[in-house]
């Protein structure tokens, strides 16, 4: 069995992401943190990206399920010999007033039926897959040898048979401790089961923590729970996606590494946890805000490391490549773009420290400087070109998008500034919003009664969509559904699907369909009151996802197939934001 990249799931404790496939092979797993080197990478380079496999010798069929609302992966095996269960998982619970979260995966293998034979394959590798690291036995463990910081698979396993590559009967559970850094020195068995339990109670109260509408829960609470996992918990910071290099469609090098925190991804993160009633997550997240390094002119940029680190150098490897598209690509040149919407995007995200009464006081005072830089910022980027929300690298313009947030990030201002009594951040906010207000009508169309990408341009661009979903409109659905049928006319695809836009750009005429800008359309579809059609899209995009109920980035309208950086944080956040959306217009019918 060739299990397909995108047939997999994630498992997570928010300091390690591990990608399992429906064959048992971990295929992508970053050591010690989200943006490292990997250890299993098999998703880039079959030969070189090593091998973390349970399986019979035989032929065998395969099904993966979630245990049901955890991030626990349940993987069956079955085969003419018998069946047996994979469950993985990251351990994660409350320990010592502080989340316990060790570098450490789990993989307890149990009978179901039968007399199965497994073969434990277990094969790390490192510095880029050019590495293999040299298994060395100890009385109830593997050491692999060649790397600083010890990795380690300790088991109650038959050892000899791992390393030598054996298939065995399992009779009994079977449990595999795979470590970095520091391994587990306590019982195999009753730690793992104690973890299990531990780590399942944990997962199965925070669902319960959260607050959504009957619409969809099933999709909803599952993008919940991918979407914890991709917050490194240490410093905060909100990647965009845990893989690099998985092209948005095939040959067409748009391969690029998402392990990285970008501002603007992280507003839409933190919206969707927000809708859901979590807010530890934002308050993670102004932590790392408030620790990351500006330029010598304040500025920040559009993205940085999970650690704050600005200097992102895009490398290219010579990794196979997902399906063999090249470039694999660690790094992202990015870092470098000018991308102005992201300093709105903080001061909107900021916003429910001051409108929501369950944050004090004393968790507000701090930002008033912070507030106040940001809205200077916006001041001094206002007639700016940038490279917008779809990082263009060889075409700046002014873009609507980026005057949006600009606009929005203002009205965020203004209110924060009558919360806090302070006229001068009031009276700067109003300014700047009747300012950007000017810069979006320079992107009217009259003949088409429609926003256009910039300035200047009569591209039409799905970024657009947000004007309606943001309120820009107001309450005038008549300007709200001009728009959007300008939209539909140039950029909507069948069955729901969407494209950001259609224009030749650095590397041609984009060719497949970006998940987030059809919930985006969802969403535009219930605010102005094509609720029926807002409905049937969003159960027509819900079958775009996996076996597990998993998003890429990209789907390709002709085949239906999965593209892009898996799971795409950007998808699920599009997929609450869009069942949110709904929801409150089903239990309100006159919301708008």
């Amino acid at each position: 069995m060739n299990s397909h990249i995108y047939d997999s799931g994630l498992i997570g404790n928010c300091s390690y992401i591990a990608h399992i496939q429906k064959d048992t092979n971990v295929s992508w797993l970053c050591f010690p943190r989200f943006d490292s080197d990997f250890v299993f990478g098999s998703m880039l380079d079959k030969d070189r990206g090593g091998e973390f496999t349970i399986l019979p010798e035989e032929d065998f069929e395969s099904t993966q399920s979630y245990l049901e609302n955890t991030n626990i992966l349940e993987t069956t095996i079955k085969s003419k010999k018998g069946s047996y269960r994979v469950t993985d998982f990251a351990p994660r619970f409350k320990n010592f007033d502080r989340y316990f979260k060790p570098l450490m995966l789990i993989r307890k293998l149990e009978p179901i039926e039968g007399a199965p034979k497994v073969k434990i394959t277990c094969q790390p590798v490192w510095e880029r897959g050019t590495k293999e690291l040299t298994p060395s036995m100890g009385s109830n463990h593997i050491r692999y040898m060649g790397q600083e910081q010890e990795i380690r698979l300790t088991t109650n396993a038959p050892l000899s048979y791992i390393c030598e590559g054996k298939a065995f009967v399992l009779q009994r559970p079977v449990y595999l401790v795979f470590t970095y850094g520091r391994p587990l020195e306590a019982p195999v068995e009753s730690t793992s089961e104690r973890f299990l339990q531990a780590t399942t109670e944990y997962w199965q109260s925070w669902v319960k923590s959260t607050s959504i509408s009957t619409f969809h829960q099933r999709l909803v609470l599952r993008s919940a729970l991918i979407l914890k996992i991709h917050q490194y918990e240490d410093t905060g910071a909100i990647i965009a996606a845990s893989t690099t290099s998985l092209p948005e469609s095939p040959g067409s090098t748009r391969n690029w590494d998402y392990r990285y925190c970008w501002i603007r991804d992280s507003y839409y993160t933190l919206t969707s946890f927000n809708s859901v009633g979590h807010f530890e997550e934002l308050e993670k997240y102004f932590e790392y805000i408030q620790n990351l390094p500006t330029g010598s002119d304040g500025r920040y940029q559009p993205l940085y490391s999970i650690t704050g680190d600005s200097l992102l150098t895009e490398e290219i490897s010579d990794l196979q490549g997902y399906l063999g598209n090249q470039p694999v690509r660690f790094g992202n040149q990015a870092y470098t773009h000018i991308q102005n919407d992201l300093y709105g995007q903080v001061l909107v995200s900021l916003l429910p420290l001051y409108s929501d009464q369950r944050f004090t006081a004393k968790e507000k005072s701090y930002s008033e400087p912070m507030i106040m830089n940001l809205l200077d910022k916006i001041e001094k980027t206002m007639h700016e070109k940038d490279a917008g929300l779809w990082e263009f690298r060889n075409l700046a313009q002014e873009h609507c998008y980026t005057f949006l947030f600009h606009w929005a990030g203002a009205c965020a201002a203004a209110k924060i500034g009558t919360r806090l009594k302070n006229q001068r951040m009031y009276d700067k906010a109003i300014q700047l919003r009747d300012e950007a207000v000017k810069k979006i009508e320079a992107c009217y169309l009259p003949d088409r009664k429609a926003y256009a990408q910039a300035i200047g341009s009569r591209h039409m661009d799905a970024s657009t969509l947000q004007l309606i979903t943001m309120g820009y409109f107001g309450r005038d659905l008549e300007r709200a559904n001009d728009h959007l049928k300008a939209l539909e006319e140039d950029l909507l695809a069948k069955d729901y699907l969407f494209y950001r836009y259609k224009h030749m750009d650095d590397f041609g005429v984009p060719e497949t369909t970006f998940l987030i800008c059809a919930f985006w359309y969802i969403e535009a579809l219930a605010c102005v009151n094509r609720l029926d059609e807002a409905i049937e899209g969003f159960e027509t995009l819900s079958k775009y996802c996996n076996h597990l109920n998993l998003f890429s980035e990209d789907v390709d309208q002709a085949t239906g197939s999965q593209w892009g950086n898996f799971p795409q944080a950007y998808s699920h956040v599009g997929l609450m934001n869009a069942a949110f959306r709904i929801g409150k217009k089903l239990d309100r019918p006159n919301f708008l």
